[in-house]
């Protein structure tokens, strides 16, 4: 294992609140972070700050036990894969869903510069719709 992967990783196999503090402590200041187009916030943010609150603060209030659990990991050179599953149940409806996800992540210096997300958005926005 390189030490991008290493980085990475962090970002995922501890607690909520490790995996928060490490993703803040590993993401460069002007860091890029692309929600897929579909998904609910869809776009790209840039900087820690615009990242917490555009993405990780309405993953927390908005769902109930939301995971991002990761099955593979791939690294070559600067550029990281993350494969997975996201799950957990959306407040406003009540629904549950289990989609599965790729994060590429480009780690420079030892910080992560840019994170691109792919993900089975259908599975997602059909929880978001109310019966």
């Amino acid at each position: 294992m390189g030490a991008n992967l290493d980085l990475v990783r962090s970002t995922y196999e501890g607690t909520s609140e490790d995996n928060g503090r490490n993703l803040l402590a590993a993401l460069a200041p002007d860091a890029e972070w692309t929600e897929a187009a579909g998904f609910p916030y869809a776009g790209t943010y840039v900087g820690p700050q615009a990242i917490t609150a555009g993405v990780f603060h309405r993953l927390g209030t908005e769902w109930i036990g939301y995971r991002a659990e990761v099955h593979t990991f791939m690294e070559d050179g600067d550029r990281v894969a993350a494969f997975g599953v996201y799950s957990g149940t959306y407040k406003a409806t009540g629904k549950s869903m289990r989609a599965s996800f790729a994060h590429l992540f480009e780690v420079k210096n030892g910080k992560i510069v840019r994170m691109t997300q792919y993900v089975d958005s259908a599975m997602v926005r059909a929880a978001l719709k109310a019966d």
